[in-house]
């Protein structure tokens, strides 16, 4: 079996499988598959995820016939989020599944990702085991809309300590995430930024369910992320702290 970055012409292969996929891992009628392949893995849109800086398609090549495959972005901090491995159902049980991902993090690996967190929908009880069998613990959940109705996913994160990272803001300027010391949000943690290595003085916080800078901070100290609308409610008056 190859394990290879997807090409053009994988497109076709690609979209049955992710529709196979999803017919034996998922209760969604066959209008919400057949609106999500069209959404997501158009002839148009895979176009497009395969030239897009930061994606990352890898497909299980068996002589000839892609029978998986793995969706991955780049994001903020050096830091990674897989959105989707699907397997063909036929081949289950195969090991596919655990090669992807390894092939995977090896791509990601070469692009100086550090952070590889993972998403899976919260109903793929086989998904989210995939996960916590590899180390890795829920971390928030998000929703993901198919045919107009809302479905929660599973966050997951590796549950190492990674200790403080340093990344760039928009303005070029350097900050600390601290990885370790976190505060609840209504999707995913807000992860503490410092200014400085040694954690003195505090910069704004980071939105692991996004992975990127929050640093607006309403009068009573409520945090929203403009990205993803992740919210950390104030327990306290904390606007110093900013």
């Amino acid at each position: 079996m190859e394990l290879r970055r997807a090409r053009p012409a994988d497109r076709p292969a690609v979209r049955d499988v992710a529709r196979r996929s999803l017919q034996a891992s998922y209760s969604l009628g066959p209008k919400a598959i057949t609106s999500a392949i069209a959404e997501w893995y158009s002839e148009d849109r895979l176009a497009e995820k395969l030239e897009e800086p930061g994606r990352v398609v890898v497909v299980a090549d068996e002589a000839g016939q892609v029978v998986g495959f793995s969706e991955s972005i780049v994001a903020a901090a050096d830091t990674a989020t897989l959105l989707w491995l699907h397997v063909d159902p036929a081949h289950r049980g195969e090991g596919i599944a655990s090669a992807l991902f390894e092939a995977t993090r090896e791509e990601l690996t070469d692009l100086d990702v550090t952070g590889l967190r993972g998403r899976v929908l919260a109903e793929n009880t086989e998904g989210t085991s995939f996960y916590e069998h590899r180390g890795f613990r829920q971390v928030g959940t998000d929703t993901v809309e198919i045919d107009g109705e809302s479905y929660v996913e599973n966050i997951y994160a590796e549950s190492e300590q990674w200790g403080r990272e340093a990344v760039q803001t928009d303005a070029d300027r350097t900050v600390y995430v601290d990885h370790d010391n976190q505060e609840r949000g209504s999707k995913a943690p807000f992860q503490v930024v410092f200014t400085e290595p040694e954690g003195d003085n505090r910069y704004g916080y980071f939105c692991s369910n996004c992975n990127t800078l929050a640093t607006a901070m309403d009068s009573m100290g409520r945090i929203e992320c403009e990205s993803c609308g992740n919210v950390r409610k104030p327990v306290r008056w904390d606007a110093a702290y900013l």
